[in-house]
């Protein structure tokens, strides 16, 4: 029975509710059940979203230090808990769940806090670590997380250990698969063994001795433990190997913790029949990095991501389904498939039998890969993965498997040799096709021969050639959740576009997920960004292409949690990506409310391209040293601008040392350095970002290839000015963070074809007009000092006015600037810091300013909005808007809550008859509607509280459900 204490702390950090535990809260047995170890049995558990979990153990009397650091190697094991709480009658004790249990006795070590059942505890507890809290990513800004990450957690440590004993292994002259069979077959048995599948008795009775590593010290011993393994569970997994006994001792070494330099025993921290089969699988990670496949374009796919796309290709499946993945490597795609297709197939909550978890292992999972290694991983995977669906995986002698190499898993070359695949599945389609291909580019000739075929041509990776080669194993009917390039999207070559046009139309509906703020954790080897293709996974034919931009946020890296909401997800439709394609990134970056912008200027004004063109002038790339093979002497003597230069805003250097070199790749043409010139440097910098460094040179310059510019002519100074303003306005910036080729996806940088896309007023129109002149006075007067921020909002202010801009669209503008600096890591820190009262009432301000100009036609109604006055350390913020049966302006104020977020919360619940905190933990930010009035509430994080989500949130109210009453005055 669930004791007071725990009811308690569980009520008070709003993990328990009146109706009793809230969604992704299990209590008593409930709480249990889910544990594949009887060992440590928490009273309640929390499991959100991203797959992160939290225990919840309540003792009578406070537990030993023995029994906590028993506790916490088990969940350690586990790899995806945070936190443990253990709650005694006088204290909370929280306990980091990710640092390596060192020992018996060693919890202390790794308590992070102590919390006493006082209501100011109790509340500090819940805003730092309260469901709320861990939620909305509150917990990992809270001072309590800094200890809780994953370079101690045991996804690090394992593939560590493992990637250390494969080298010592291949330095003792092991072959390399052999070294990796070994490893592969000891774990496996180990499995076995903390399963309990394989006894003492058992192991003694077979080999003659306890323990595996004792068997591995004595070689006979080991052949006849790995005879016996191979002949009940076959061949995939227990080939034989050539191992010496120095083989299997470094072996035996690993398992009994014996460091191997030193020679000293530690704990093994490691309980196998615990840790994840998927993180066992991703040992393939480090086989993947060895010398001998250094060439291939390995990555390992993290659990958080497999789960983003299963959930989504799989949530209507009926269990009987196919599943492919044709680049499966280690199988973590394929051991998920497995398990939630079993679960589908007994869907009323029965147990799996071991038929039915058989059917689908060899059935409806499939395979393939280059390398022989990965499917001998995934073959080792997903036999783990069945034992552990089977509720009764003994005795030993009665668990054989078929083989599935040859039969559902399959080596080959995709690109010229999956015959054997072809032959196996007679040319059957699948249900779901997912995976993480490769993406670098491959110039292999069989991949030339099929781009021949199918008019993918100038594509900077395989991606969208891999797309077209599983719509070969695909029916009209099959889903695709596929992790590829981003770059592969967003390309603009004709022929690239289009090759995405008809993948794009081939696989409608299409989502694509954009994950590009997440690569230093997410892919930090990749070369590129990455994006999730979501095709035919719903059945909505609206003629709109959904994307999802997935932002970057503290417990992403320290948690490997995806934190994203409605706002973060935007429509295109279906006709606007197809008469203009730059549109796709604007969805995958902004909002509604960008894209009609976007769409507005380049209808109001031309491209700069055309006009410098009439001008007889384009943008043009700076010198490139290189090979040093022609003759610069045309530019010797010219100062010399390189990327070690210190340049400014605005402003170039008085003083650039000539340039003297003798020779150089691309010297260009004398004129590209002709005064004046107007000068891009290519990557924006940290210090004065996100702003491009723009300036004008009133004598003749020669500049390297870090940098590329516009060579005007002497009558048109006045020209190169002003644009250099322009460009160096927040126009300029967010206009480049929503179009341009790299900015807001991968790199801090601009390219000249960003610049001469960019729409801009007629440039000899604007520079004799009012405002023209003074942009171009402003852009001269920053020539010889540091610009203040006085001075950047002159400049914007002229250069909006100069492009007539709106109110509402200035604030999309300005809001730009600001998402421009989450490329840095400062700009990130502040896009997650909590929004202060200031900020939510410019969001309040901006949705009141968008409704009001829908209610001014007719100036019968207004509208208030309410900005609670919630404290800084609150998980969220809340804003209520109330439509008023009286004419003139809407306003905005702040107004005191009555009490704490809590009671704020319950009177909300109770006033619109809804449990906010459910909805808001599922949805993220919650709309809760009555007759004449809306109450909006979201995390803290500031970059919900943003000008422009205020449009968008209004925008979203005024068209989909908010419904003013006609006036009762007629």
């Amino acid at each position: 029975m669930t004791t007071q204490p725990l009811h308690k702390v569980l009520e008070a950090t709003g993990y328990l509710d009146a109706r009793g535990p809230v969604p992704g809260v299990s209590l008593e047995q409930d709480a249990r059940r889910a544990r594949t170890s009887s060992n440590f049995e928490p009273d309640a558990t929390w499991c959100g979203r991203s797959s992160l979990k939290v225990y919840f153990k309540c003792q009578s009397s406070p537990p030993s230090e023995d029994d906590v650091a028993e506790w916490r190697q088990e969940i350690w094991n586990e790899g995806t808990v945070p936190l443990l709480w253990v709650i005694s009658p006088d204290k909370i004790d929280i306990y980091n769940g990710f640092a390596r249990p060192r020992g018996p006795g060693d919890a202390k070590s790794h308590r992070i806090r102590t919390f006493k059942h006082t209501k100011h505890d109790l509340k500090e507890l819940d805003r730092a670590a309260g469901r709320l809290a861990m939620e909305t990513d509150r917990f990992w800004q809270h001072s309590m997380a800094r200890t809780v990450n994953r370079r101690t957690s045991v996804d690090r440590l394992l593939l560590r250990d493992i990637a250390s004993m494969e080298k010592d292994l291949l330095n003792a002259g092991m072959a390399r698969l052999d070294a990796q069979g070994l490893i592969g077959r000891s774990i496996f048995t180990q499995y076995l063994i903390d399963r309990k599948i394989v006894g003492k008795d058992f192991l003694e009775d077979i080999a003659g001795r306890p323990t595996l590593s004792q068997v591995l010290r004595d070689r006979a011993a080991a052949k006849c433990l790995f005879d016996w393994l191979r002949q009940v569970f076959n061949g995939d997994m227990f080939t034989g190997s050539r191992a010496e006994a120095s083989h299997l001792n470094r072996v035996a070494d690993f398992l009994e913790a014996v460091d191997p330099i030193s020679g000293q025993r530690t704990l093994f921290p490691y309980q196998f029949e615990i840790i994840p089969v998927e993180l066992i699988s991703s040992i393939y990670e480090q086989f993947a990095r060895s010398e001998e496949a250094s060439h291939r374009d390995v990555h390992y796919t993290r659990l958080s991501l497999v789960s983003m796309v299963l959930d989504e290709v799989i949530q209507e499946c009926s269990g009987d389904e196919t599943v492919l993945d044709l680049t499966c490597g280690s199988g973590v795609f394929l051991v998920e498939a497995l398990r939630r297709l079993v679960r589908q197939r007994c869907a009323s909550g029965q147990q799996p039998t071991r038929k039915i978890i058989r059917e689908v292992l060899y059935g409806q999972v499939f395979g393939a890969d280059i390398s022989e290694e990965a499917i001998q991983v995934a073959a080792f995977s997903l036999y783990l993965t069945a034992l552990e669906l089977d509720p009764q995986p003994e005795p030993p002698d009665d668990l054989t498997f078929k083989p599935l190499i040859g039969r559902t898993l399959f080596t080959g070359d995709i690109w010229k040799d999956l015959s054997d695949l072809d032959m196996r599945t007679g040319g059957r389609k699948f249900d779901v096709i997912v995976g993480n291909p490769p993406w670098s580019y491959s110039s292999t000739p069989a991949l030339q021969a099929r781009r021949a075929q199918t008019g993918i041509r100038g594509s900077r990776g395989t991606s969208l050639d891999f797309v077209h080669l599983a719509m070969e194993y695909a029916s009209s009917r099959t889903r695709f959740g596929l992790v590829l390039g981003a770059s592969h999207f967003f390309g603009r070559t004709p022929n690239t576009r289009r090759a995405l046009h008809r993948l794009m139309t081939d696989l409608f509906p299409v989502t694509l997920v954009n994950l590009s703020n997440l690569s230093s954790w997410l892919f930090p080897n990749a070369n590129m960004p990455g994006v999730v293709l979501l095709a035919r996974h719903c059945s909505d034919k609206t003629p709109v292409i959904t994307t999802v931009q997935v932002p970057w946020s503290r417990g992403g890296k320290r948690g490997h949690a995806f934190d994203m909401g409605p706002g973060d997800v935007t429509t295109l439709p279906l006709w606007d990506w197809e008469r203009d394609p730059r549109f796709l990134r604007g969805a995958c970056l902004g909002t509604h409310r960008d894209l009609t912008l976007m769409d507005d200027l380049w209808k109001r004004h031309r491209e700069l391209r055309d006009q410098l063109g009439e001008m007889g002038t384009k943008c043009r790339t700076g010198l490139t040293m290189g090979n040093r093979s022609r003759d610069p002497g045309a530019m010797h003597g010219l100062p010399w601008l390189n990327s070690a230069v210190a340049m400014a805003p605005l402003c170039l250097p008085a003083e650039l040392v000539p340039f003297r070199a003798d020779g150089a790749e691309r010297p260009r043409d004398r004129k590209t350095y002709r005064a004046p010139v107007m000068i891009v440097r290519e990557f924006l910098l940290k210090q004065h970002a996100p702003r491009p460094l723009v300036a004008v040179a009133e004598r003749d310059v020669v500049y390297s290839n870090a940098y590329f510019g516009v060579a005007f002519s002497r009558e048109d100074s006045d020209l190169a000015h002003l644009l250099a303003g322009i460009l160096s306005s927040s126009l300029a910036t967010w206009f480049f963070l929503m179009t341009g080729s790299s900015l807001g996806l991968w790199k801090q940088r601009i390219i000249s074809d960003d610049v001469e896309q960019m729409p801009v007023p007629a440039l000899r129109n604007a520079a004799t007009s009012e405002t023209g002149k003074r942009i171009a006075d402003l852009a001269r007067s920053l020539r010889g000092r540091v610009a203040t921020d006085q001075d950047w909002t002159m400049l914007d202010e002229a250069v909006f006015e100069l492009y007539q801009l709106r109110p509402s669209e200035r604030i999309v503008v300005r809001d730009g600037l600001f998402r421009a600096t989450w490329q840095w890591r400062p700009g990130r820190s502040k896009s997650v810091a909590p929004a202060s009262t200031d900020h939510v009432m410019q969001y309040a301000e901006a949705f009141v300013s968008a409704v009001d100009s829908w209610l001014r036609a007719r100036n019968l109604r207004r509208m208030r909005a309410e900005v609670f006055d919630v404290a800084a350390t609150d998980p969220i913020r809340v804003v209520r808007f109330v439509l008023e049966d009286r004419p003139g302006p809407s306003v905005a104020r702040v107004v005191a809550p009555n009490g704490d977020l809590g009671k704020l919360l319950c009177k909300i619940d109770g006033h619109l008859g809804c449990p906010l905190a459910d909805e808001l933990v599922n949805r993220q930010e919650v709309r809760m509607y009555d007759t004449h009035e809306v109450v909006i509430v979201k995390p803290a994080a500031r970059r919900h509280w943003m000008g422009v989500c205020g449009l968008r949130d209004a925008d979203d109210v005024v068209s989909h459900s908010l419904r003013v009453p006609e006036a009762h005055d007629e």
